[in-house]
């Protein structure tokens, strides 16, 4: 049985991830995380070691949640990831939907309710009448085939009926990752908002560069004194960890969200679309000041690995 638990997690609440995936870890080892705020576990050891039914099982990680963090979840419960996350999607606020009958649970669901089936894929099907899972699971696998290829329509018919070989990786590499700062007052300086993306994206471009990774694109959450939010997702030209790219978009995005005297609360920096740097390609260049910064910023690294993460500033945070 797979657990699929959807934290309802605000965007500057999501550092608190990495906890929740230990929380979860004191049931079952096999966790991975879906950021920003889903948990996959495969929990048949945990439900046969303690006797639980998933739903008392999920009650129980739920209420610690609460008691531990303040953060709320819905639950879904299937015999595999991809049936776990459909409940998840329909479980109502501090509820828990378990599985037992895939095909009942599928039938009258909208074909693209399955996982890989997008709006084209959906037009596809419903033109020739397959607007349903059901009737999708019922149509011969030559037909789907021919519809949407030989590959996808072998995964649709699996899905279709329920079938997703799809594991519980645990410790995957997060494809994401996240950091925040709050202001004491609420804000209205646009410098102080710069100085907090700037420390945001010297954190994140830290971390990403010590666990050998690079970003596709950047997020940034703006929250006001009344608790709204903007949220703006921009991509980077290249895959980096290079803070000073990272800053400059950053700034654009800062830029863009035009705060003519809005008073401000909080920020918050994501780094999305993670990946090994090692698989990632750098166009080069003949701009001698890049590669100086990317020299001082190894240097300054290695200083930060050894005498802490605050022996080397930027002059605007160290003032």
């Amino acid at each position: 049985m797979i657990l699929c638990v959807r934290f309802r997690l605000e965007p500057l609440h999501e550092p608190l991830l990495p906890r929740l995936v230990d929380l979860l870890g004191e049931f079952t080892p096999v966790v991975e995380a879906t950021p920003p705020d889903t948990l996959l576990a495969d929990v048949r050891g945990a439900l046969r070691y303690f006797g639980w039914s998933p739903t008392e099982l999920a009650a129980v990680v739920r209420v610690r949640a609460l008691a531990l963090y303040g953060v709320d979840c819905v639950v879904g419960a299937g015999p595999n990831p991809m049936l776990a996350r459909m409940a998840a999607r329909e479980a109502r606020p501090g509820a828990t939907l378990v599985v037992d009958d895939p095909a009942a649970f599928l039938r009258d669901r909208p074909v693209d309710a399955l996982d890989g089936v997008g709006r084209t894929t959906a037009r596809t099907l419903g033109a020739y009448g397959l607007d349903s899972i059901g009737r999708v699971a019922d149509a011969p696998l030559a037909v789907l085939q021919r519809l949407v290829g030989a590959k996808t329509g072998r995964e649709l018919a699996e899905r279709a009926r329920g079938v997703d070989r799809t594991p519980v990786v645990p410790n995957a590499l997060s494809r994401s990752m996240a950091a925040e700062r709050s202001f004491h007052r609420d804000e209205l300086d646009p410098s102080a908002h710069r100085r907090a993306l700037l420390s945001l994206t010297e954190e994140l471009g830290l971390r990403m560069r010590t666990e050998g990774q690079m970003c596709r694109s950047l997020t940034v959450t703006v929250r006001y004194a009344d608790r709204s939010t903007t949220v703006r997702t921009r991509t980077l030209p290249e895959p980096t960890a290079h803070t000073a790219a990272l800053t400059a978009l950053a700034y654009a995005i800062h830029t863009s969200f035009g705060l003519q005297r809005a008073r401000v609360r909080g920020i918050a920096l994501r780094a999305e679309g993670l990946a090994p740097a090692e698989g990632a390609a750098h166009q080069l260049t003949f701009d001698p000041a890049d590669e100086k910064a990317r020299r001082i910023e190894a240097v300054a690294d290695r200083a930060r690995a050894k005498f802490g993460p605050r022996a080397v500033l930027p002059g605007a945070l160290a003032a």
